[in-house]
């Protein structure tokens, strides 16, 4: 029977602000889900973890954690690469992604990279411009698309990085690259910033009201060799840089291509809540969640009733929680339960 797990990062409302959110959410198929599931134990998470819950659920889930004795960003870099068509044989390959730092009243904040509408035309200059500072200290970098590029830097694999989602709208202070190599790293960061600092591509993004690309933001170190487990996922929809190359992999995915793939065990990735949650935008978080009830919520209910999906699992996320909700044709049957968002309420 086919069973379908959901991670939405950051369906679950800020605590404050939750009850006042829920009575404005339109979202009828979520709340008969909800209410008619069968809760899990939730799972709190450091709120200074190197790595949002989600993405340590994930990391898990496909065998990409972190070495336990430290607290470090998932292990990524590799499965990343792949899917850009990269297959290095050798070396500690990081995930460098061009950002912009802005400065608060007392401390320095990593702006969300989503937010930056990086060209590639413009990432490819600054890439030029970066590229033979790291020749100098001898790593490799190499291009993979306008927001992701890769390091090789071998003498760098003790560095506790952060996952940038992590870092972002906080003082960047303690998730900055810390370890062995981190002078290195603020030594060669420094020089790129002021390769930077007046280049054309600034010049040009300033005069258009854009934030300036000034920085990089390290993470996601991966030994070439390096093993990772797969899962025991049969399928997955929507998440590319996560999935190993065993399983059976379906990117921009709709719910009726989940359907059609009948996944034994598969595993949907809805992350369009995760930009206006970084960002404390509730009005925009509110309006894509209830957007998720049309071409999501209702006809999974439908193909729960229908039999057509035997089960599925949401996993529900905010900053520092997971929680889970398993929901069957079973479970769908207790009428007597009204529909309630109160699941949502942690």
């Amino acid at each position: 029977m086919s069973h379908l797990d959901i991670l939405l990062p950051f369906a679950l409302p800020p605590t404050a602000m939750g009850p006042d959110l829920l009575r404005a959410m339109e979202t009828p198929s979520l709340a008969v889900l909800l209410a008619r599931s069968k809760p899990e134990p939730a799972v709190a998470h450091d709120a200074f973890a190197h790595a949002l819950p989600h993405e340590s659920w994930l990391a898990a889930a496909f065998g990409l954690s972190p070495d336990k004795t430290t607290d470090s960003s998932p292990p990524l870099a590799l499965r990343a690469m792949h899917r850009r068509g990269f297959a290095p044989e050798s070396g500690v390959w990081f995930v460098l992604n061009p950002v912009h730092i802005h400065i608060a009243r007392d401390h320095l904040v990593l702006t969300d990279p989503r937010r930056l509408a990086l060209a590639d035309a413009d990432s490819r200059t600054l890439f030029a411009l970066a590229a033979p500072l790291f020749e100098e200290i001898g790593q490799q970098l190499v291009y993979g698309d306008a927001a992701t590029w890769f390091l090789r830097a071998d003498d760098w694999a003790a560095m506790q990085t952060a996952t940038p989602d992590a870092a972002c709208g906080h003082n960047i202070d303690i998730w900055m690259p810390k370890g062995p190599a981190e002078r290195d790293w603020r030594k060669v960061q420094n020089e790129i910033q002021m390769h930077w600092h007046d280049c054309a591509v600034n010049q040009s993004r300033e005069q258009h009201g854009l934030d300036p690309v000034n920085s990089l933001w390290l993470w996601g170190a991966t030994r070439a060799e390096q093993d990772a487990r797969d899962s025991s996922y049969t399928d997955v929809f929507n998440l590319a840089n996560w999935r190993g190359e065993a399983v059976r992999h379906h990117d921009n995915a709709t719910i009726a291509d989940v359907l059609a793939a009948k996944p034994a065990h598969g595993l949907l990735l809805l992350d369009m809540l995760i930009e206006p949650a970084l960002g404390e935008d509730l009005s925009e978080w509110l309006m894509r969640l209830n957007a998720l009830e049309a071409p999501w919520f209702a006809p999974l209910l439908q193909a729960l009733k229908d039999g057509a999906l035997g089960s599925c699992r949401l996993i529900l996320t905010h900053g520092s929680l997971v929680t889970g909700h398993l929901i069957t044709r079973t479970t769908l049957r207790k009428f007597w339960l009204k529909p309630s968002l109160k699941g949502l309420l942690q």
